[in-house]
């Protein structure tokens, strides 16, 4: 926990400081788990008192949830621009960062979600609703990659869909036994894509 000494209050917008106090739950949630994210943690973070992060969120179930979201957004929008420069080069970022170990954080953090929202309702709403995005985003690379005869894909929907779960299965063991896997297993995605979007094996090995 991080103590500060009291100081002036500094007064902001109230949109600006429920944003501020979202990124700050978000990062803590990234890089220490959800758990971690409390209204006086945060608080403490912000240099304020607790009760002005409860006047934002009286509730610090709907911080976490929206802190998981604000933390993936910004991961899907870095892995996967909305305007990407074009699907191939777009695949191939997109393997290269999710198989590194920066990515680390980001498999600890759907994990952390996944096992929260078994117990936590608003959470799991946002948890849902953010995989559809994932999934509808990397669909839609896919739908234009074969639209501009990139490659070959009967069913966008299904090639995501099923990247995905890849990617996420080569993450299971990201807390546990994750270096004496990550070498068989951090070509996995890669391969299930370039099968799936018909490409020769290595197409979307990054340069």
């Amino acid at each position: 926990m991080t103590s500060r000494a009291p100081g002036k209050r500094v007064r902001k917008a109230p949109a600006e400081r429920r944003n501020e106090i979202v990124a700050t739950a978000a990062l803590i949630g990234l890089t220490e788990g959800l758990e971690c994210i409390t209204l006086r943690r945060i608080a403490d973070e912000l240099g304020v008192q607790p009760g002005l992060v409860g006047h934002y969120f009286p509730a610090a179930d709907e911080l976490v949830a929206e802190a998981f979201t604000h933390a993936t957004m910004k991961e899907l929008d870095g892995l996967l621009p909305p305007e990407p420069d074009g699907p191939l080069p777009a695949f191939r970022s997109f393997f290269g960062q999710t198989s590194s170990v920066e990515f680390d954080d980001v498999s600890r953090l759907w994990l952390n979600a996944r096992h929260l929202s078994r117990y936590r309702p608003v959470l799991r709403e946002h948890v849902i609703k953010q995989e559809l995005l994932w999934c509808r985003r990397l669909e839609e690379l896919i739908a234009a990659g074969t639209a501009a005869g990139a490659f070959t894909c009967a069913d966008p929907w299904g090639a995501a869909t099923r990247i995905l779960v890849a990617i996420d299965g080569a993450s299971a063991y990201i807390n546990t036994s994750a270096d004496h896997r990550r070498a068989p297993t951090a070509d996995m995605p890669r391969t299930v894509a370039e099968t799936e979007l018909g490409l020769p094996n290595g197409t979307l090995l990054m340069n």
